[in-house]
């Protein structure tokens, strides 16, 4: 098990309460979220995504999984490229808050264990979210068994810098002018937590080298990683024609994209403050 940062005890009690607090971390702050990355990409944040995916080879008639989507960002980019987009996130605010912009597709679930079958999409994308999954090896072997054979995974990701000063820098303002903006302007702490929780799991995430050897070890190949403005990471990988998957990965026999496991969002507003 590889998990994506240690534990954060100022956030959460115990480890096994990480989960619980991401859930509701986010559903709190789901009526905000669009905002509050616009504010802290200082709105370029749509540009750099569908730049990436174009550069990734997108096309129309390819099929897309978005997993950890919230209220889709990376998926309304893909959206526009083509027709067969599906969002997963085991928060429903999240999901709610995201089917108000767009008619997407959207699945309440883990990506620990993806409700899906085997070889069902063409590329998968992660979009600023993986440093909020509790194992990152669990999510790259389900990963691995849903894509189709040379199908790839997209990971866009803020790496720290290894510098001291950097990293100092960037924790100012990721960690403490942003935040506090967003208090006063929303005039909901919650959204300046879940801010200082973003920066919290940035500083501490674990280096991309342990990224890429997960994902080797998931089964991916040609793993690399790419970096714009020295922070932006985009990570990528493909399935061989023949990949060598674990015996314990598939679970065609147990799970089926069928009515009875797939969780579409109901429009059940988030709470607010």
């Amino acid at each position: 098990m590889t998990a994506p940062h240690p534990p954060l005890g100022q956030f959460y009690g115990a480890p096994h309460d990480r989960e619980r607090f991401v859930k509701d971390l986010f559903d709190g702050s789901a009526p905000w979220y669009d905002w509050a990355i616009t504010f802290f990409s200082f709105g370029s944040g749509n540009w750099y995504r569908r730049q990436v995916l174009a550069r990734a080879g997108l096309s129309k008639g390819d099929r897309i999984l978005d997993i950890a989507t919230g209220t889709g960002v990376v998926a309304r980019e893909a959206l526009a490229i083509t027709p067969s987009v599906v969002g997963l996130d085991p928060s429903i605010g999240m999901l709610v808050a995201g089917r108000e912009k767009a008619p997407l597709t959207n699945v309440q679930g883990k990506s620990e264990l993806l409700p899906f079958r085997d070889a069902s999409f063409d590329l998968i994308t992660i979009g600023f979210a993986l440093r909020h999954f509790a194992d990152l090896d669990g999510v790259f072997r389900e990963c691995a068994r849903v894509l189709r054979p040379n199908g790839k995974l997209l990971i866009l990701e803020i790496t720290a810098p290894r510098s001291r000063l950097a990293r100092s820098l960037l924790g100012i303002y990721m960690g403490g002018m942003v935040p506090a903006a967003a208090a006063i302007i929303t005039r909901h702490a919650r959204v300046a937590r879940m801010l200082r929780y973003y920066w919290a799991t940035t500083r501490d995430c674990v280096r991309p080298e342990v990224i890429l050897s997960a994902m080797r070890s998931a089964g991916f190949r040609d793993e690399r990683r790419d970096v714009d403005l020295a922070i932006f990471s985009k990570y990528s990988a493909i399935i061989p024609a023949m990949p060598a998957r674990p015996a314990s990965v598939s679970r065609e026999a147990c799970r089926s994209e069928s009515a009875g496991t797939r969780a579409r969002t109901a429009p059940v507003p988030a709470e607010s403050d």
